[in-house]
């Protein structure tokens, strides 16, 4: 046992043992290591963990667990204030300082700065280190200075200074505390839904954990990095590499992906066009988060202020059809079920139902964002508002106002076959595949063969395409008259 004084690490979206900046600092200081979750559900206000996140977590929790025990350290959980639980934990292991990774949300960081004013003044270090991003938002500016705000300049001055360093393996032993400290037990904290069980389709689906994100990463580098550019719009196939949850929970860190799809592609012909377009998503999570870091108020006011005067609708009985999937848009409906059954949906599937909300319906764009905060299991407060606001046109690089998804055209364009819509509206599995994405054009004698009636056993549209396109059209220029009134 050491006789250096413990060291608190801290857990918080970063629950991985490999390539842990944070992990492999304390162990490096030769002090005993006192790992901690702590599940502070006041911390975020309104955005406290939806209820498919905490599913999520209980089982990344659990793996954590796993692999901590491998090493010989028992990882303590405590619920509560994180001020409060870190000082009190301080003092029973008695504690010189506290490690942990960087987190970017804006309750985060206002956490790191009240949590370094309290200690500073206790005489216990706290040791913060990145890992989330593959860069600091700070560290990357145009070359006037200023904060990138288009994403394709952004992509190309990351992708051109961007070196990652060489991968930290995880410990084979930590040194753990002689005190004995208190943890509390993960299943009393109920994160798993039990009567109902709505989240059996999710077993089904995942592998929470550090194990499942690489296997996720090697599974998508094998199967589907080669044809990623042509494959990642099509729901119908497996074209997308799935991580979105493991790179979240910090499972797995970008870093990793980076260096593990640059390697494959040095090793494997033919692979080298998927590879640019899957580093490039990589980069818009990085640039979602260097917007939220530098623009707090993404989750919650349009990023252009113009459209604080956009005339939404505000429609509950629209708003309830669109979250139950249940709009009679198939490819809508589609994603939506996929979404409540699997805690996941294709992101092509994602931009159109987005799409659907806010300029068919006129629902802003805060609402969806709220319905996929309680619903994704990658449930990520930077991608959701920046992603919700490209969609909306208000966001940073947004969408042009204009691009008014045809839900018919784009089921028929990227699901040709129907596969997808099969799967997830199997009450129009029967139809032919000429009239599956528009149900209401078929005649009357192929609905009922195939055992459809439109307004009972799958809705009508509630809105009309041509209609709803035409009046969005009108609302986005009602915005650009009002703005240009105020200049």
């Amino acid at each position: 046992m050491s006789d250096i004084s413990p060291v608190i690490l801290w857990f918080r979206d970063d629950l991985r043992l490999n390539d842990h900046r944070a992990l492999k600092a304390a162990c490096d200081s030769g002090a005993p290591i006192v790992p901690v979750f702590i599940l502070d559900d006041g911390a975020a206000a309104n955005w406290s963990l939806g209820a498919a996140s905490r599913w999520w977590l209980a089982h990344s929790l659990s793996s954590l667990q796993t692999s901590l025990s491998a090493c010989g350290v028992k990882l303590i959980l405590r619920r509560g204030a994180t001020r409060d639980i870190l000082e009190t934990l301080v003092k029973e292991s008695k504690s010189s300082a506290i490690y942990f990774t960087r987190s970017y949300e804006p309750w985060a960081v206002a956490l790191e700065h009240q949590l370094k004013d309290f200690f500073d003044t206790r005489d216990v270090s706290l040791k913060r280190y990145g890992g989330r991003l593959l860069r600091e938002p700070e560290d990357l500016r145009t070359k006037t200075g200023d904060v990138y705000k288009v994403y394709t300049p952004f992509w190309r001055a990351l992708s051109a200074s961007y070196v990652p360093a060489p991968e930290i393996s995880a410990p084979k032993k930590i040194i753990s505390t002689k005190t004995d400290l208190k943890s509390e037990k993960l299943d009393d904290w109920k994160l798993v839904p039990s009567k109902p069980n709505w989240a059996v389709g999710f077993q089904n689906a995942w592998q929470p954990g550090e194990s499942g994100a690489h296997k996720a990463l090697e599974t998508f580098l094998t199967q589907a990095l080669a044809t990623y550019t042509e494959d990642r719009n099509r729901p119908d196939k497996y074209g997308t590499s799935r991580l979105s949850p493991h790179l979240h929970f910090g499972e797995i860190s970008p870093a990793q992906c980076w260096r593990a799809a640059t390697a494959h592609s040095a090793r494997h012909k033919g692979v080298d066009k998927g590879l640019e377009t899957f580093l490039k998503e990589i980069v818009w999570r990085e640039f979602s988060h260097s917007l939220l870091f530098h623009w707090p108020d993404l989750p919650e006011q349009p990023f252009r202020k113009d459209f604080s005067a956009f005339p939404w609708a505000n429609n509950s009985a629209h708003l309830k059809a669109w979250q139950r999937g249940q709009t009679g848009y198939p490819i809508v409906d589609a994603g939506m079920r996929e979404l409540w059954h699997t805690g996941y949906m294709h992101n092509r599937v994602r931009m159109i139902v987005a799409s659907f909300l806010i300029k068919h319906l006129l629902i802003p764009w805060q609402e969806g964002e709220a319905w996929f905060w309680d619903t994704l299991l990658d449930a990520d407060l930077a991608n959701n508002a920046a992603s919700w606001q490209w969609v909306a046109g208000s966001g940073a690089d947004a969408a042009p106002y204009f691009r008014i998804f045809n839900p018919i055209t784009q089921g028929e364009k990227f699901d040709p076959d129907g596969v997808y819509v099969r799967r997830w509206v199997p009450e129009l599995s029967k139809l032919p595949t000429t009239v599956l994405h528009a149900p209401w054009t078929a005649p009357d004698e192929v609905l009922k063969l195939a055992g459809i009636t439109l307004g009972k056993n799958y809705p009508k549209p509630i809105v009309d395409h041509a209609t709803a396109r035409e009046r969005a059209l009108q609302a986005y220029d009602a915005v650009k008259r009002a703005a240009a009134k105020t200049e």
